[in-house]
C-alpha cells in the first residue's frame, strides 16, 4: 500500500503505509536512539506530532506489554526507512502494523530519513501529513502552511482524574503535564506514597495532600501554552521540595520568571551528553524537548544555572538559591536508557528528608 509524507515547504516523500489506513497532519520531528521505538512512540510528549526515527531498522524486536510509556499513544504518525513486519524476540507479543492498526495510527516506511532529518535540522521543524497517493499535494500544501500547530497538548494527554499508588516512604504528589509511566515507577521503586494528579489541580488542592514533595513531571508542547501552572507553581515554590523534569523544568523557569524559546528541531534522542557544571562530570542522557530555557533571561529569578548540552550549550539544569527546588531538562527515569542520570531521584529523597527534619527542628 503506497503512502507518501507531504510537507508545508513542498517536500514529498512516497514509500510503503503500515499501520492504520488513515490520513494524519502533525509537526514532522526526528528522534536518535537507537532502540526504544515502543517508549518512544508511548511518549506523551510526542502528543500531535509524527516522528522520524533515523536508526534504519525499526519493529524487529515487536512490541511488548511492559516497555509502554502510557496507556494510549499521542503520536500522529511513524516514519521509519525500513519497518520489520515479521518480529523476533522472546518478548514481543504484537507486530508495530498490528499496534498502529488497534490504536488508528499511520505508519510510513522505505523512505530518505536521511534526507527529512536533514531537512528538518536545516530548516527546523515542518508540518507534514502522511496520506494516500491520490490527494492534490499543491492543496495539502496550502493547507499545511495555514495550520496552526495544536496547543492542548497537555489537556489531552494529562490523566482526567487523580490517583494513589500508595506506598510507605514519602508522600509525592506527580503532577501529570504527560508523564511517562517510568517516573511513577521511580518514585515507587524508592516506596513514595504517590499521588497522581492532573496538570489543573490548583496550589491549594495540592497542599492539601500533605506532600513532603511535589514532582513536576514532562509533556507535550510550548510551556506558555499550559494555562495556571505558572500560577501554581509560583504558589508552591517554598512550600515544599520541588523536582521537575522536562516541561516540569521549564514551567518552574518560568514560574521564576524566566523566558522560553523554540529550538530549531529540538532535542530527541537518548544519546545527549550534557555537563554537571559544579563537577565537570558528563553525563549521555535521553532528551525530548522542542523547547529551552532561554540561559540570558535567568538573571534575577532566583535560578542558578547546574548543567548545559554539551552540543549546543542550551540549558539542561537549574536549582533555585533559596528553596529546594531543582529541575532537568532532561529524562532522569530514561527508559529504556541511558541511566547515567538516575542518581537525581536519590537526590529528591534526600531533598524531601533534609527539608523534614528543617520544619521538626523550626
Amino acid at each position: 500500500m503506497k503512502r507518501q509524507l507531504i510537507l508545508e515547504d513542498g517536500n514529498i516523500f512516497v514509500g510503503e503505509g503500515f499501520g492504520a489506513d488513515k490520513e494524519m497532519s502533525g509537526e514532522v520531528v526526528f528522534i536518535t536512539g537507537m532502540t526504544g521505538y515502543q517508549e518512544t512512540l508511548s511518549d506523551p510528549s510526542y502528543c500531535g506530532q509524527i516522528v522520524t526515527m533515523t536508526y534504519p531498522l525499526i519493529g524487529n524486536y515487536g512490541i511488548n506489554r511492559d516497555d509502554f510509556e502510557s496507556i494510549t499513544p499521542a503520536i500522529n504518525g511513524f516514519i521509519v526507512k525500513e519497518y520489520e513486519p515479521e518480529p523476533s524476540h522472546w518478548r514481543m507479543e504484537e507486530s508495530l502494523d498490528t499496534l498502529f492498526k488497534a490504536k488508528d495510527i499511520p505508519g510510513l516506511a522505505g523512505i530518505d530519513t536521511r534526507k527529512l532529518t536533514r531537512l528538518i535540522r536545516e530548516h527546523g521543524t515542518r508540518r507534514g501529513r502522511i496520506c494516500s497517493l491520490d490527494v492534490d499535494a499543491n492543496a495539502v500544501i496550502e493547507e499545511l502552511k495555514q495550520t496552526t500547530f495544536v496547543r492542548d497538548q497537555v489537556h489531552r494527554v494529562s490523566t482526567k482524574e487523580p490517583y494513589h499508588a500508595p506506598g510507605r516512604g514519602n508522600r509525592v504528589v506527580l503532577v501529570d503535564y504527560g508523564m511517562k509511566h517510568n517516573i511513577l515507577q521511580e518514585l515507587i521503586s524508592r516506596q513514595c506514597d504517590v499521588v497522581v494528579v492532573p496538570y489543573n489541580t490548583s496550589s491549594e488542592e495540592i497542599l492539601r495532600l500533605n506532600p513532603d514533595g511535589i514532582m513536576l513531571s514532562n509533556g507535550p508542547g510550548n510551556p506558555v501554552d499550559v494555562q495556571g501552572a505558572i500560577e501554581t507553581i509560583k504558589a508552591l515554590i517554598g512550600k515544599v521540595p520541588i523536582f521537575g523534569i522536562c516541561l516540569g523544568h521549564q514551567l518552574i523557569a518560568l514560574a521564576c520568571g524566566a523566558t522560553t524559546s523554540k529550538l530549531q528541531f529540538g532535542h530527541r534522542g537518548s544519546n545527549h551528553p550534557v555537563r554537571e557544571l559544579s563537577t565537570g562530570k558528563i553525563a549521555i542522557t535521553a532528551q525530548n524537548h522542542g523547547y529551552t530555557v532561554d540561559n540570558d533571561s535567568l538573571k534575577g529569578t532566583g535560578l542558578e544555572l547546574t548543567h548545559i548540552a554539551i552540543n549546543d550549550g542550551t540549558v539542561e539544569g537549574l536549582k533555585h538559591v533559596e528553596h529546594p527546588v531543582f529541575c532537568v531538562q532532561y529524562h532522569p527515569e530514561a527508559s529504556p536508557g541511558p541511566h547515567d542520570a538516575n542518581h537525581l531521584f536519590d537526590e529528591f529523597m534526600t531533598l524531601m528528608e533534609t527539608e523534614k527534619k528543617v520544619a521538626v527542628k523550626a
